[in-house]
């Protein structure tokens, strides 16, 4: 056989069309080298150039290319070659000539296991083999993007770097999982892309970002942005080590919910960067004696008014406010002030815009193809098929990605009970039961279980935190004891019940006195978060603080009344940012908290008075370390309708110093008002929001009272006390006090 016969290695010319057309199934068959019967022959597409050679790396001449279709199309055979060369492209018109370092010539990056793993659901670092990775692969400097789209015809990868033609860089399927991938050498950090899909029919999908993209474009460009989480630099080991050892069922909690688009903005509106941030929230929210952020969503989202619960790049610190790395800084500066992180983390479903995941290849990839199963109709979202084994990887994996590449001390989990139910928020013939005939997902229901296993067997410590509005049972349960896994969950009926209370007349309280008395039945059924959320201060709810009926004064005195029942009450703190000094307008994501309400006492004392009762909550272990269990709470006054006071005592260890708590929501003081106690002696006035310091009439008991052997509601001691008006008073037993 003759290296001149062409037939041995020249390739048909409808092979040739299909690579210029970017309808070819398999580019690396035809483009790059290839060992033939006559030698080696190089292939390429460069639809700029007139000319092409294959030169060595030091520059010397290996072979002129042929050019075979007009549109840019490149062939030639270095004869008797029995081993694929180093080589760069040359290339040239009548503009200039240039080096092209040909995708082709390099070998896959994923192997078998990365296949394996991901079809059988079980790949827990999918972030460290798909996306954009920066790295030098056989000697050449530049990115490896690989992206799961099992149905498609064709995938390329397009950005700056190529002209955004899918053409030029039409990616490796791997068989075996749908996974697709290219190395493109040259490609930088900071360099814009995105995929080109063609879907099973053949037809252009709108150009996709990356899932797994680690940043992306400010809104409202949606490309995917080339970054490296190399350089991200961390001082919180120490940190880390003591998050581990903690209980936290048994630890203070008291969580400072933040929307950082607008806890504050600068001057003209913009928004701060995640450092100016860092600056200016970590100091405050440490100061205020919170113990945790917890942020919403701050994964890529294109759309400011979903709060980021609609995300598209669930890998991607969002551009808002800075890069990656920016994000990391400010979670290692949160730990190095003694705050934990908490991320919201929206997995229930996504949004389907065009360039997201909503028919990501061509068909219902991550949601079901149903739109019963598969369309949420309360937010025109698309629900994720968890029982799929590669979807359900996919989130598991970025569950762990934030808690481990980010430091992040927990995941808040949105919409748990719509994961739960099939039927949520349909009616009947809207939605698909599952395979006993019921109503519960069970996929979902698995998945959850995995999600929690997983987590906290990985990094022990970290709170995960169940959204979950109804009586499904042991969502904070064990998962080997038979619940879902959660370390907590929200109280929701607390949430509710309570704020109806407080947003009553005074004069009216009295018949709902059930409202303040009833959470105590089902208090200890979950390890409970009590939440005053964002959700609560939006869509026409107003503020804490204008929920509070009566005159100003009278609305400071209620919401700090209520605040000292909160943190009084058995169940972790959850604050919404703004509450905590008074906001009077309800949120609004558009615009900075209104920062200039501290300049006017009131707002600056109902400041201080959350921060003594964070202060208070911390250093008292009566009032934390059974804030999960019965015997850390026991009721003194539960009947007292008529006058609408509460009390109740705090207990904590056996060497721990009970606090006693109590509540009067009417404008009257009450006098001489008996409560009984488990102590006789000392019991000192550790919170009293009506005090002057706080804005209230310093009304009280002068600092401290004196329990004698005197039974009262079943206690061996009892005290006579002054009850301010609209107030809280704490009570904390002081035995070496003299009395």
């Amino acid at each position: 056989m003759s290296p001149s016969d062409a037939s041995t290695w020249r390739i048909a010319e409808r092979e040739i069309d299909a690579i210029v057309g970017a309808r070819h199934g398999d580019p690396f068959a035809v483009l790059g080298p290839h060992l033939t019967p006559a030698g080696v022959v190089i292939r390429a597409f460069a639809p700029d150039a007139e000319t092409l050679a294959a030169r060595s790396p030091d520059g010397a001449l290996l072979l002129a290319l042929d050019r075979r279709h007009p549109a840019g199309f490149f062939e030639g055979l270095l004869a008797r070659r029995k081993k694929l060369p180093d080589y760069r492209l040359h290339a040239a018109n009548a503009g200039g000539a240039w080096e092209i370092d040909d995708p082709y010539r390099f070998a896959p990056v994923l192997g078998e296991m990365d296949d394996y793993l991901l079809v059988e659901g079980a790949h827990r670092r999918l972030w460290e083999r798909l996306g954009a990775h920066l790295t030098i692969h056989q000697g050449s400097a530049g990115a490896h993007f690989a992206v799961w789209a099992p149905h498609a015809r064709r995938v390329s990868v397009v950005g700056d770097f190529n002209a955004w033609d899918g053409r030029r860089a039409q990616m490796r399927k791997r068989i075996d999982s749908g996974l697709w991938e290219i190395f493109v050498p040259g490609v930088r950090e900071g360099a814009r892309y995105k995929y080109e899909i063609a879907g099973p029919d053949g037809e252009l999908l709108p150009l996709k970002a990356d899932p797994f993209g680690f940043a992306g474009e400010m809104r409202p460009s949606t490309a995917s942005v080339v970054a490296s989480l190399d350089r991200l630099g961390w001082t919180d080991a120490a940190y880390l080590q003591a998050r581990a050892a903690r209980v936290g069922r048994q630890a203070p909690i008291s969580i400072y919910e933040v929307h950082l688009g607008s806890w504050r903005r600068r001057s003209d509106g913009g928004f701060l960067s995640y450092d100016e941030l860092a600056d200016r929230l970590i100091p405050y929210a440490a100061e205020m004696g919170f113990t945790h952020l917890e942020l919403l969503p701050v994964s890529e989202h294109p759309l400011d008014d979903s709060w980021g619960y609609q995300p598209i790049g669930l890998f991607a610190p969002t551009s808002r406010f800075g890069d990656p790395a920016g994000f990391a800084r400010l979670v290692d500066r949160a730990h190095a002030a003694g705050l934990g992180v908490i991320l919201d983390w929206p997995a229930a479903h996504f949004p389907v815009d065009a360039h997201g995941l909503y028919r990501f290849d061509g068909t219902a990839l991550y949601e079901h193809e149903d739109p019963r199963q598969g369309f949420h109709p309360d937010w025109n979202t698309a629900i994720f098929n968890f029982g799929r084994r590669e979807v359900s990887n996919i989130l598991l994996a970025n569950a762990l990605y934030w808690l481990e590449v980010f430091h992040i001390d927990g995941l808040r989990v949105d919409a748990v009970a719509s994961m739960l139910y099939l039927d949520y928020s349909r009616k009947a013939g809207e939605w698909v039961p599952n395979i006993r005939g019921g109503r519960e997902n069970l996929e979902a229901e698995a998945f959850l279980k995995e999600l929690n296993v997983l987590t906290h067997g990985a990094h022990p410590g970290v709170l995960m935190v169940a959204e979950e509005s109804t009586t499904w049972p042991g969502v904070s349960r064990p998962v080997d004891e038979g619940g879902l896994g959660f370390g907590f969950k929200w109280n929701m009926g607390w949430m509710n019940d309570t704020l109806d209370y407080v947003s009553r007349e005074p004069v009216h309280r009295s018949h709902h006195h059930r409202e303040l008395t009833f959470g105590l039945i089902y208090a200890f059924s979950e390890n409970f978060v009590l939440p005053l959320s964002h959700d609560e201060v939006v869509h026409g709810k107003g503020s804490i603080l204008s929920r509070m009926p009566g005159d100003d004064w009278q609305k400071f005195a209620g919401a700090r009344a209520y605040y000292g029942f909160m943190w009084g009450y058995p169940g972790k703190k959850l604050l919404f940012m703004g509450q905590e000094f008074g906001q009077r307008a309800e949120w609004n994501f558009r615009q900075s908290l209104d920062w200039r309400l501290l300049d006017h006492a009131p707002h600056a004392r109902l400041s201080r008075a959350v921060a003594d009762l964070n202060r208070l909550y911390r250093e008292a272990p009566a009032l934390h370390r059974h804030d999960c269990e019965p015997e850390g709470f026991q009721w003194i006054v539960v009947d007292d309708a008529a006058q609408s006071i509460f009390a109740w005592l705090r207990r904590g260890g056996p060497d721990d110093a009970p606090v006693a708590v109590v509540c009067n929501f009417t404008p009257v003081p009450r006098q001489s008002y008996r409560i009984g106690l488990p102590h006789a002696g000392v019991w000192r006035e550790a919170f009293n929001s009506d005090a002057g310091v706080y804005g209230g009439s310093n009304l009280g008991n002068l600092g401290r009272v004196t329990a004698h052997d005197q039974p009262s509601h079943g206690l061996p001691a009892s005290a006579e006390i002054v009850i301010p008006p609209l107030a809280t008073v704490f009570l904390q037993y002081d035995p070496g006090h003299e009395a």
